[in-house]
C-alpha cells in the first residue's frame, strides 16, 4: 500500500512536530505493510512554506530514516492566490512518480471563486489536479463531484473519512463515492501518531470496504 497524503514531515505545518515522532510513525507504517509514503505538507497563504525549505526538511528526515518504507515529497496546495502564483512560476512539488499530479484542497465550506479556472490552468500546465479528501467539502454534492470527475479531476480518499473520525455525514459521503468508483488514490492525511491504528483498522472491519481497498483498482500515479 502507498499512502498518498500525509503530514509526517516534521515542523512545517499542523502535522508532526519532531523528527523523533516522524521516525516512530514510519516504523509503524512498515509494520502495517505500507511500503511508500508521500509527505504532503500544506502550502497556503496562512502556511507559506517554500519549496526550498521543504526540500531541506525532507532531506533531513530521509537521512535520519533507515527503514524500508520509501519516502517521497510533494505538497498539499490550497487553491488560493499563493497557489496561482506558484503555478504560474512553476515553483511546485508535484505528486506521483511521473511528477504530473498536483494535490489540491479548498475551504471545507465555500468553493474558491476561480475553482474551475484554476483547475483548467493546472491542466494547461500539463498537470492532473488531484482533489484531496473530496468527501469533506460541505458545499460539494454528487452533481459537483460528477462535474469535477468529468473535467478530469482525480479524487483522493481519506481513510479517516471511512473510519468516521470526521462524523457520520462525511463517512456516508465517502462510502457513496467509494462504491461508485470515484476515488483514484488513498491517503491517511495523518497528523498525529495516535490516529494511525484507527485509520488502518476501522475501514477493514467492514469486509466489503476492505475488499475494495485491497482490490488494486486504485491508480499508481
Amino acid at each position: 500500500m502507498t499512502d498518498w497524503h500525509s503530514h509526517i514531515l516534521p515542523g512545517v505545518d499542523d502535522g508532526f512536530k519532531s523528527i523523533e515522532d516522524s521516525l516512530s510513525v514510519l516504523e509503524q507504517y512498515g509494520l502495517a505493510g505500507i511500503r511508500e509514503v508521500w509527505l504532503t505538507p500544506h502550502i497556503m497563504e496562512d502556511v507559506p512554506n517554500t519549496t526550498e525549505n521543504l526540500l531541506l526538511r525532507f532531506e533531513e528526515l530521509r537521512e535520519a530514516w533507515h527503514g524500508e518504507v520509501q519516502l517521497h515529497l510533494a505538497a498539499e496546495y490550497m487553491v488560493d492566490t499563493l497557489f496561482e502564483e506558484r503555478l504560474d512560476s512553476g515553483d511546485l512539488l508535484p505528486l506521483g512518480r511521473d511528477g504530473r499530479h498536483l494535490l489540491v484542497e479548498t475551504s471545507y465550506y465555500n468553493p474558491p471563486a476561480r475553482m474551475l479556472a484554476v483547475l483548467s490552468e493546472i491542466k494547461s500546465k500539463g498537470y492532473f489536479p488531484v482533489l484531496a479528501h473530496p468527501e469533506r467539502y460541505e458545499y460539494m454534492d454528487m452533481r459537483y463531484y460528477a462535474l469535477m470527475s468529468d473535467t478530469g479531476v482525480r479524487f483522493q480518499l481519506n481513510l479517516g473519512s471511512l473510519a468516521g473520525i470526521y462524523g457520520r455525514h462525511i463517512q456516508k459521503k465517502a462510502l457513496h463515492l467509494l462504491h461508485n468508483g470515484y476515488y483514484d488514490i488513498i491517503g491517511t492525511d495523518l497528523h498525529r501518531t495516535a490516529q494511525l491504528r484507527l485509520l488502518l483498522e476501522t475501514p477493514c472491519a467492514n469486509r466489503s470496504i476492505c475488499r475494495i481497498l485491497a482490490s488494486g483498482k486504485f491508480m499508481n500515479i
